[in-house]
């Protein structure tokens, strides 16, 4: 029988799979000495077993009692007890941080009875029944699933009533009337009486911590972070310890960096009589933890010295939670923090620099997408920007859009094409959806550790918060500030470095990190205008030059043109990858293509076909002598012809209409015979790639010979042309053995006449399932294998990429079937077990036969750690995304060595 509830005592760091993430840090801190309250937490496998079979499991509630009473043995207090009660916490704690998405409930044990008990234990009924109205609403909320605005509009209306600014200065009297009507919406809303047994209250807790892991923003959080639903969620049971006993008490959120900026100090928001839910929920503006410092020196001194403990003990940046009771520090939760992704490149080399972890470690704490973040642009410095607020910056970027007010709002707008703003007074987790799809968000209410700040940290969404002068009106749908009112739909931008505020549209330019991987380290310091930023850049390429220097995979580049071949070499860039040559033919060349589809008989083809020579071989000169000394991949001509002629219907209409008009082109007669000859229904799985070639007696030949010449005479001009030969679409070694046979005899004939032997590669793509699970025979015939991943996706799975994105994929993402589209993140079960039998096939053939990829998943950060694992030799991906690239193969390879030393 699994065991299901443990001890704070009993666990470890280790854990989080069984206890949470949550549970496994708190049995840390209480491991490693540091003031956590009692408690114990509920594993995530009763959360399973509760999702399975529709309740708490039977031995669940025996482990319970074991623990509480242990619990209220060592302090001497019982749940619910009518002169010093225990009362405890119910908070959820999955093994990955999911802020805000599930349910917590403070003061359980609270009653009619026990309230006068804790008024007398505390001496301060005011702390006393302002803890119970908090426990009616949230356990209304939470539990009982009561509207929320309800319990809201209730307290404010008392506020407005007594004349009470704030929830503090309610006194005793008004927060005991407020009881009574919150314990009446509870009777109104579910029709039985708020539960008065503190057993009854625990139960309930428990079971809706477990329901709130299944709630639909949870599903959706999950479902953008790609968190297994299968997971569940531990609950964690601790002794309530009082932020809100006066003065002297209080309760804060601290990092032990800032996590915007990854800049060392005291960072972090305290709030004075408050409990926790206070500060994260944003709904009172918080004070600055340097404060504390001069309203309670000593726990400020013992929470220094704790964070510091933390951060040497976890080796990194971390998140706390704490509460000061009457001057005793209690540590109530620790995480490693999210992070801004400058603060992560920060953060990695400072902690180099402190000798706390390798830069092997430096590197796998980075990441491409954080990398990503860092190459938008940033509002022009030269623009003209009308300054409409300023509030505090909380999440990095600069964001333009239209101002929305909710979900609804937000979703609507940006279906319709349009970049929006997020507004609110203070957002909850219920505004989840609203904030994925927002460019930015923007609230009146809250601090840096509000839930606005930490979840727009963690999507890498530009958020400014805590704004005072926004004075949001969601009823009225204005948003009043300074004497202006402004309204959905108006456009306003947030500068989330610096927390400005601006009305209207404000021009953006690159941004120096991009100017870093374009030019340079010392073209991004000129760029820079700040000491920050200068800092930002070079601990950006510390992180790049170690990854550059660990990678064993190499990085190249998709490009089609030396233009596009330039950029791409000067971003890092080790070769093409992949030179799609039916970008050639487009523009002014389609009249070439048309003279091959129209000739009659073979001379009158080749001599279209030769028309293109010269074109084809200026072509590759340019490509090569951009990427000289560099290996470049050339794929022959891949889709089907009909790509370049006219489109059949608007051909025979034209046809038609002439026809009636008195006799249509013989031309345009001739070619619509051949386009309708020509005309496939499923063209991308017909005459295309090899077939083509094979079906076109020397449309591959023309490529082959214009590769060759190119190669030729790059080298009479002294440089070091590198090309490598690419056959699409193979799916039997027989075509490759052809196409190969025709290129060697191609090869020999222009080497033999320049007195040059051109040795080039000739290789394939494997992008078919058969070419995959044939990869041993085919490799007989290939100097090489590059996996297009993209054909390789459709053909696997039955998408035309063109049609179900938008025909059904966003239900597939809904319901579960996909977690994220799989032409984004490589398919590792599906596609990804063709690649590595491909890998497995090849080099029992060829031990040593060269391997890459060059579909779009070459730039995705987790296919560039599957192909790692893979074997893969190289990955090649966009010209933008080859620093993501580089970081994200760096970063595989320090991974597999921590792995192999663990």
């Amino acid at each position: 029988m699994p065991k299901y509830v443990y001890r704070f005592s009993e666990g470890d760091m280790g854990q989080k799979d069984l206890l949470g993430g949550k549970g496994a840090n708190l049995a840390e801190m209480a491991r490693v000495g540091l003031p956590v309250p009692p408690g114990f937490t509920i594993t995530t496998e009763a959360c399973r077993a509760f999702m399975r079979d529709g309740e708490v499991p039977a031995e669940l509630r025996v482990e319970v009692t074991m623990a509480l009473r242990e619990i209220e043995d060592t302090l001497g207090r019982r749940l619910g007890d009518f002169h010093d009660p225990l009362l405890v916490s119910v908070r959820s704690g999955a093994k990955f941080s999911m802020p805000g998405m599930m349910e917590t409930v403070l003061n359980v044990g609270l009653n009619d009875a026990s309230v006068k008990g804790l008024a007398e234990f505390s001496g301060d009924e005011r702390f006393a029944w302002d803890s119970y109205r908090r426990l009616i609403q949230m356990f209304g909320k939470t539990v009982l699933d009561i509207d929320g605005d309800l319990f809201a509009h209730a307290l404010d209306e008392k506020k407005r009533t007594v004349g009470a600014a704030t929830d503090v200065d309610l006194t005793a009297d008004d927060l005991r009337e407020l009881v009574t009507t919150f314990k009446q919406i509870v009777l109104d809303s579910t029709g039985r009486e708020f539960p008065q047994h503190p057993r009854e209250q625990l139960e309930m807790a428990i079971a809706a911590v477990f329901g709130s892991w299944d709630t639909e923003r949870a599903r959706l959080y999950r479902r953008r972070e790609r968190i297994s639903n299968d997971l569940g969620t531990a609950v964690n049971v601790m002794t309530m310890v009082f932020g809100n006993l006066g003065e002297t008490s209080g309760t804060g959120v601290a990092f032990t960096r800032d996590p915007s900026t990854g800049h060392s100090g005291i960072y972090g928001d305290y709030l004075a009589n408050a409990q926790g839910e206070d500060v994260v929920a944003g709904i009172r503006n918080t004070l600055p933890l340097a404060d504390l410092e001069r309203l309670d020196p000593t726990s400020y001194a013992e929470l220094m010295q704790a964070m510091r403990r933390l951060e040497t003990h976890y080796r990194d940046l971390c998140d706390i939670e704490f509460t000061i009771e009457r001057g005793k520090l209690w540590m109530l939760q620790t995480r490693v923090g999210k992070r801004t992704a400058a603060a992560a490149f920060r953060v990695a080399t400072q902690l180099v620099d402190e000798n706390l972890i390798t830069m092997d470690e430096a590197i796998s704490r980075t990441t491409g997408a954080q990398l990503s973040q860092l190459l938008f642009p940033q509002f022009d410095g030269d623009a003209d920007k009308e300054l409409l607020t300023t509030g505090l910056a909380a999440s990095p970027g600069a964001a333009v859009g239209e101002i929305v007010l909710d979900n609804a709002q937000a979703l609507e707008r940006t279906n319709a094409g349009a970049s929006v703003i997020l507004v609110r007074r203070e957002t909850n987790p219920d505004d989840l959806q609203g904030m994925i799809v927002a460019s930015g968000v923007l609230t009146a209410r809250g601090g840096k550790t509000s839930h606005a700040a930490v979840v727009a940290r963690g999507m890498g969404t530009t958020a400014v918060v805590g704004a005072e002068e926004l004075d949001v009106d969601v009823e009225a749908k204005e948003v009043r500030v300074d004497g202006r009112v402004l309204r959905p739909g108006d456009v306003i931008a947030l500068d989330g470095t610096t927390g400005e505020v601006f009305l209207g549209d404000v021009a953006v330019v690159d941004s120096p990190v991009m100017r870093y991987v374009s030019d340079g380290l010392e073209a991004g310091l000129d760029a820079c205008q700040d000491d920050a930023m200068r800092e930002l850049l070079q601990a950006v390429d510390r992180v790049m030059k170690h990854a550059d220097a660990t990678r064993r995979m190499r990085v190249r580049a998709n490009a089609d043109t030396a233009e596009d071949a330039r950029r791409a070499r000067a971003r890092g860039a080790e070769g093409i990858g992949l030179c799609r040559t039916e970008h050639q033919f487009l523009g002014d060349r389609r009249a070439y293509i048309e003279h091959v589809v129209l000739a009659e008989g073979d001379d009158e083809r080749l001599a279209a076909l030769e028309k293109l020579l010269p074109l084809q071989r200026q072509d590759f000169v340019e490509l090569l002598d951009a990427m000289d000394g560099l290996p470049t991949t050339i794929r022959l001509i891949d889709p089907p012809l009909h790509e370049f002629l006219p489109d059949l219907t608007e051909l025979a209409v034209s046809v038609a209409l002439a026809n009636a008009d008195g006799g249509a082109d013989p031309r345009d007669v001739k070619l619509l015979a051949a386009v309708q000859r020509m005309h496939e229904q499923n063209p991308m799985l017909g005459l295309r790639g090899v077939r083509l070639g094979l079906k076109i007696p020397g449309l591959f030949g023309l490529q082959i010979r214009a590769i060759a010449e190119a190669t030729v005479q790059l080298r009479e001009a002294g440089k070091d042309p590198r090309p490598e030969i690419m056959v699409p679409l193979v799916g039997s070694v027989r075509e490759l053995q052809l196409v190969r046979e025709e290129a060697l005899g191609i090869l020999a004939e222009v080497g033999g006449a320049s007195g040059m032997e051109l040795d080039l590669p000739i290789g394939c793509m494997i992008e078919l399932p058969r070419a995959a699970l044939t990869a041993h025979r085919i490799a007989e015939e290939a100097d090489f294998f590059s996996f297009g991943t993209n054909d390789l996706t459709q053909t696997t799975w039955g998408f035309s990429r063109d049609d179900v994105e938008g025909a059904f994929f966003a239900d597939y993402l809904e319901n579960g079937v996909l977690t994220i589209s799989p032409f984004e993140t490589l398919d590792a079960d599906g596609v990804g077990a063709l690649v590595s039998s491909a890998v497995a096939g090849g080099r029992s053939t060829k031990p040593h036969l060269h391997m890459g990829v060059c579909g779009e998943h070459g730039g995705d950060p987790e296919s560039i750690h599957f192909f790692h694992d893979a074997g893969l030799d190289y990955v090649s991906c966009s010209p933008f995304r080859v620093p993501i690239a580089r970081l994200e193969a760096g970063r595989a390879a320090a991974l597999t060595r921590e792995d192999a030393t663990a």
